[in-house]
């Protein structure tokens, strides 16, 4: 430990590569798991589970005692909360509401998800902005102090390696929140590039921030936050964030954004402040804990990714329908890592593209086949499950791009038969998010 911390001091990383924190029991397989917020496909929830379990997730059987926890651990089991192993943790999938009462209650009040899981990180120093756009595709650059936004780690040859939130603070520093799931590769990503970045002569360093992360979500959110802080929302729009005592708990960063398609926060709270302010939010009536199945549904019927499922190492952002995270001037500069392949994506024509779907019948689920009225298979599904709002079965794949417009008809192999199904657009359903007027 002593030679890690050695290493981690000339790095100018601040604190331990990987947080040690009371409560959270780390075992050898878990330093370095991590999955992109998500990474464990749960589109194959019942009502009382899930079932689809992708790339990045644990194995259902995994002995729990060998998982990470959270700060709110005992309190997810004090509240009926059903733990799986999820990215190398140990996370609720629900409570005792079943699924879809959680996930429509997201919807019409709030709901509260625990993601500490979650990898926040601090990037510092005169040449912040040079590390991250070495290595992402957004224009960070021109963030407004406290302005966040969703960009995309990249490789040499176009694919996406996780999604991150790159937030630029007042406080002078960029705070950075990516996926638990793919933890270990982004963490080692940042270091290197620190390293190389301090032998060249930059100002940079890293510091893994060992807060919990509690998401707020759905339209009733500010509302309920806004009692416990002195700050007004209402001047906090999303991808917005500030630095705020929250319910008496001090040096709280919270910002307006979420993985469920509706307003509300994310509050980067310090470990021991996590339980005391989960305690004061649910004591308002609107709010209702909600777990892993809820907020894969919710994200699914929003139209947003799930790493190791919609995108991975072998998809472009342009393949993946998120072109928009390329900033117009990396776009010009083409100074990104994977712009020879990208930046000709953009102006001509990519083979397939992520497409929404709805059927009716049985749902569709990760792996599916997706096939032309012909009969032959052109693609796959990556993400499926039953909209409990919509009250039909929503799914994302890839297909090739002369099948990509809305409203195309083609059919999806569902437990060995065929059954129609319909390009559509995304999101399923509407997003709420706040912006200003």
């Amino acid at each position: 430990m002593q030679r890690a911390v050695s290493v981690v001091a000339r790095l100018g990383l601040r604190g331990p590569v990987l947080p040690s924190v009371p409560g959270r029991p780390l075992s050898g397989a878990q330093v370095g798991q991590r999955v992109l917020g998500h990474g464990a496909n749960l589109g194959g929830w019942g009502t009382e589970g899930v079932g689809d379990w992708g790339p990045g997730g644990s194995e259902p059987g995994r002995p729990q005692d060998v998982l990470r926890r959270t700060p709110l651990y005992d309190f997810h089991l004090a509240h009926g909360g059903k733990m799986v192993a999820f990215a190398g943790w140990s996370l609720p999938v629900q409570y005792r509401d079943s699924h879809v009462d959680s996930h429509l209650h997201t919807r019409q009040h709030c709901s509260l998800f625990d993601v500490s899981h979650m990898l926040q990180t601090k990037i510092y120093g005169c040449d912040r902005v040079k590390l991250m756009e070495s290595l992402v595709v957004g224009d960070i650059a021109e963030l407004r102090p406290n302005q966040g936004t969703l960009s995309l780690f990249t490789n040499e040859v176009g694919g996406i390696l996780d999604d991150l939130i790159v937030t630029n603070t007042s406080e002078g520093h960029l705070y950075v929140v990516s996926n638990a799931g793919c933890w270990d590769k982004d963490l080692a990503l940042m270091q290197d590039k620190v390293r190389e970045l301090q032998n060249t002569g930059s100002d940079v360093g890293l510091e893994v921030v060992d807060n919990a992360l509690l998401a707020l979500q759905g339209p009733t959110a500010a509302q309920v936050l806004q009692p416990g802080v002195a700050d007004d929302l209402k001047k906090l729009p999303f991808m917005t964030s500030a630095v705020m005592e929250v319910f008496g708990v001090s040096s709280c960063r919270v910002t307006r954004c979420g993985y469920t398609g509706e307003d509300g926060v994310e509050i980067s709270v310090p470990v021991a402040g996590a339980v005391h302010l989960a305690t004061a939010l649910l004591e308002n009536p609107e709010v209702k804990l909600a777990g892993l199945a809820a907020r894969d549904s919710l994200r699914l019927e929003a139209g947003l990714c799930l790493y190791g499922n919609d995108i991975d190492e072998h998809t472009t952002p342009v393949e993946g329908s998120l072109s928009w995270t390329l900033g117009k001037r990396r776009r010009a500069a083409m100074d990104f890592p994977g712009a020879a392949v990208i930046a000709p994506q953009l102006k001509g024509k990519v083979q397939r593209r992520r497409v929404g779907l709805m059927c009716e019948g049985a749902p569709m689920r990760a792996h599916s086949p997706i096939l032309s009225l012909e009969g032959t298979v052109i693609g796959t599904v990556t993400s499926g499950c039953p909209s409990p709002c919509l009250k039909k079965n929503v799914a994302m794949g890839y297909v090739p791009s002369e099948y990509s417009q809305p409203g195309t008809p083609l059919l999806v192999e569902v437990r060995r038969k065929q059954q129609m199904a319909v390009v559509s657009k995304m999101p399923f359903v509407p997003t709420n998010y706040y912006t200003l007027k």
